[in-house]
C-alpha cells in the first residue's frame, strides 16, 4: 500500500467555524485568502451565522459555501471534522461569539462547530479563537483564561492601524492576515512591521568601536 502524503492530509488542511457573532467578514475573508493560498478548508457556519451574514454583507450562505472545499451543515455531528483521526492542521473560529467559546470552554458541544473545536483541543493541534465582544465581563475572562490553559489562542479581531488601512476592506484583510499567521501561513496580503511597512524599517545596529 502507497504510503500517504502528510502534506495533503493534515498540513493543507484548516477548519472554518463561522459563529452569529458580528464580524462574519473575517470568517469570508479567511476563506477568500486560504482558497488564493490553496488551502483546503472545511467550514462550518452556525444558524446565526447565516442570519449575521445577510444583515452585515448582503451574502447568503450558498455565496461562502462557494469558497470553501468542503461544507457541512451544523447538525451534522458524524461529519470528518468531528473526528480526531480527520487530520488538520486546526481550527479558526472567525467570528466567535461568546456562546461559542463558553461551549468550547466547558466540553458540552451542541453543535458540530463546538464539537470540531473541542476535537482540535484533545488533538493538541492549533484553536484560534477571534472572539468578538466587548466589554467583557468576569465571566468571559475566566472561560478566555480556561480556553488558553486548554491550548487555545485567544486572538480578538483587534485593528493593527500601524499598517494604515485606507479602508475597512484592508483593515479586516490585515487582521486575518495576522490571524492566520497563527498556524505559519505567510500570506502576501500581510502587512508586517520591519518589512512592508516604511515607518517599521530600522537601519541595522552598528557596534560601538572596540566590541
Amino acid at each position: 500500500m502507497a504510503a500517504k502524503n502528510p502534506d495533503l492530509s493534515r498540513n493543507n488542511r484548516l477548519v472554518i467555524g463561522i459563529s452569529g457573532a458580528s464580524g462574519v467578514a473575517f470568517g469570508v475573508r479567511a476563506l477568500e485568502l486560504l482558497k488564493v493560498a490553496g488551502i483546503e478548508t472545511h467550514l462550518v457556519m452556525t444558524k446565526a451565522a447565516e442570519m449575521t451574514l445577510g444583515y452585515e454583507t448582503g451574502l447568503k450562505a450558498k455565496d461562502v459555501e462557494k469558497l470553501a472545499h468542503t461544507r457541512y451543515r451544523i447538525e451534522d455531528i458524524g461529519a470528518g471534522i468531528a473526528s480526531g483521526s480527520f487530520r488538520t492542521m486546526g481550527m479558526i473560529v472567525a467570528p466567535c461569539s461568546i456562546r461559542t467559546m463558553s461551549e468550547i470552554a466547558t466540553g458540552v458541544t451542541s453543535s458540530l462547530l463546538t464539537r470540531a473545536a473541542d476535537v482540535v483541543l484533545k488533538e493538541r493541534r492549533r484553536l484560534v479563537l477571534m472572539v468578538r465582544e466587548t466589554p467583557l465581563h468576569t465571566g468571559h475572562l475566566r472561560s478566555m483564561t480556561q480556553l488558553s490553559e486548554m491550548g487555545a489562542i485567544i486572538a480578538p479581531p483587534v485593528p493593527g492601524l500601524y499598517a494604515k488601512p485606507a479602508s475597512v476592506d484592508q483593515l479586516v484583510t490585515q487582521t486575518v492576515a495576522r490571524a492566520l499567521d497563527l498556524f505559519d501561513l505567510d500570506l502576501p496580503d500581510t502587512k508586517r512591521w520591519g518589512e512592508d511597512l516604511k515607518d517599521g524599517r530600522r537601519s541595522p545596529v552598528k557596534p560601538a568601536r572596540g566590541e
